[in-house]
């Protein structure tokens, strides 16, 4: 039995698919099981709730082998802790009680390096992997950096205007990964019962990028000038505040892009078995430019129940400059 939760999630739901042929007995976990596409919910042992939930947990955890385990966004959470480690700590205990055999957890890198304990959701989620570890059950991380799908929540500002945004400096060269890939690296480990113990499983994309390049290559693939503008800590927090997200949370999204800033994510080498194959000019070939000429909602979070209205506002500052001026905000 392996469990997925968020399965509507864009990653979760891209596990569910690569698993749906394995022969594995699925169980999911879903808020709104209605949200699963309708030939897909008639082959699932499913459990309706939040899996942040003691007695949803419990039920789910009950006779499973391996856990595909994600925490969803809070963007209203008091605390970053509160989102990471306090939403997983009654699964990890469920996790103990029910002898589940393996979890692959969606998680970051940044272990080891000076800026892990002041990263906001980076330090977030080193300790629920913490947690998890120390239930006793086999745990991969997958740690991984930037996500290409959220190049996708500035495709209006990109169609629009030209223009994408981020409080890091534009030559910063960075890894990057697209989620099917890491949807990929979990199925795997999923449906492999040979590994135990704790450890990381890193995920760094083919190459490095800054957004200055990833910036050349969206204008080429879109075949229209698109710009990369550096943007503010202070505007960056404030964009995520103007959409409703507690301080805390908008403070964690601060300190991480802050933390990668310094070079959080460039303490791995990239090598063979961590080099995932999806390209960035892949993903925007495929993804990115789609997105950018379609006219409906866009974005990972456009699914019902989320907001997307405020897509462009996110990341468009009110106040612009270069975010080097500033220290930690």
């Amino acid at each position: 039995m392996i469990v997925i939760t968020t399965p509507t999630g864009q990653i979760g739901r891209q596990v569910l698919g690569n698993l749906r042929e394995s022969g594995e007995q699925l169980r999911v976990i879903a808020r709104d099981p209605s949200q699963l596409p309708a030939g897909v919910r008639e082959d699932l042992d499913i459990v309706e709730g939040s899996h942040g939930d003691a007695a949803v947990a419990d039920k789910a955890f009950a006779g499973a082998d391996a856990v595909l385990w994600l925490t969803p966004a809070d963007r209203r959470a008091p605390s970053v802790d509160a989102a990471f480690a306090g939403f997983t700590r009654p699964a990890a205990e469920a996790f103990h009680r029910h002898g589940v055999g393996r979890v692959v957890g969606v998680s970051v890198l940044g272990r080891g390096t000076p800026w892990a304990a002041q990263a906001g959701f980076v330090t977030g989620s080193l300790a629920m992997d913490d947690l998890i570890a120390a239930s006793g059950v086999a745990y991969r991380a997958l740690t991984n950096p930037y996500f290409m799908e959220n190049t996708v929540l500035q495709a209006e500002s990109i169609k629009n205007q030209g223009l994408f945004f981020s409080p890091i400096a534009g030559d910063r060269k960075l890894p990057a990964v697209a989620t099917r890939d890491i949807a990929a690296a979990a199925s795997r480990l999923l449906l492999d019962a040979s590994w135990s113990g704790a450890g990381e499983v890193p995920l760094l994309g083919p190459e490095d990028l800054s957004y200055n390049d990833m910036a050349e290559i969206t204008s080429q693939v879109l075949g229209k000038q698109v710009r990369f503008q550096q943007i503010t800590f202070e505007a960056y927090k404030d964009g995520f505040i103007r959409l409703g997200m507690s301080d805390a949370m908008a403070q964690g999204y601060t300190d991480m892009a802050w933390a990668k800033n310094e070079g959080l994510d460039n303490g791995i080498q990239r090598t063979p078995e961590n080099s995932t194959p999806t390209s960035f000019r892949q993903w925007c070939e495929q993804v990115l430019k789609p997105a950018a000429a379609s006219q409906a909602p866009i974005g990972p979070h456009s699914h019902k129940g989320r907001s997307h209205a405020s897509k462009q506002d996110l990341l468009t500052p009110r106040r612009t400059g270069c975010a080097g001026d500033r220290g930690r905000p």
